[in-house]
């Protein structure tokens, strides 16, 4: 089993900064894509940013881009979000994705297949 666990959210005002982090156990994320997700109420689940097993290749959401920049640290087995001048639109529960197999950072947008997920960790802006 794969074990997912984000933390690092809370409640920050419009143009702040937050960092999440997921840490994995059970298996090293050496092999996996790893993604960010987020889901605000009543609202689809919707892609973040993603990135390869070597950190080099990164994708983000086009809301986020020059904002949000998704690493990871496969020594440590984990992988973080930075988020930066945030606005209240962000309020979600950020998840954190892993996905084995993926050869291309582009396959972490898809959302429906096969993967792990964590529990998620809530980020709220205030205006």
């Amino acid at each position: 089993q794969v074990q997912l666990v984000e933390s690092g959210g809370g409640l920050v005002r419009t143009e702040g900064s937050l960092r999440l982090s997921c840490a994995a156990s059970g298996r090293t994320l050496s092999s996996y894509g790893m993604g960010w997700f987020r889901q605000a109420p009543g609202k689809e689940r919707e892609f973040v940013a993603g990135i390869l097993r070597s950190g080099g290749s990164t994708v983000y959401a086009d809301s986020v881009k020059g904002r949000f920049t998704i690493s990871r640290d496969n020594a440590k087995n984990t992988v973080s979000l930075q988020m930066n001048s945030l606005k209240p639109e962000y309020t979600a529960v950020y998840y954190c994705r892993a996905r084995p197999g993926v050869t291309s950072v582009h396959q972490m947008r898809v959302m429906s297949a096969f993967g792990f997920w964590g529990q998620g960790t809530q980020v709220t802006v205030s205006s």
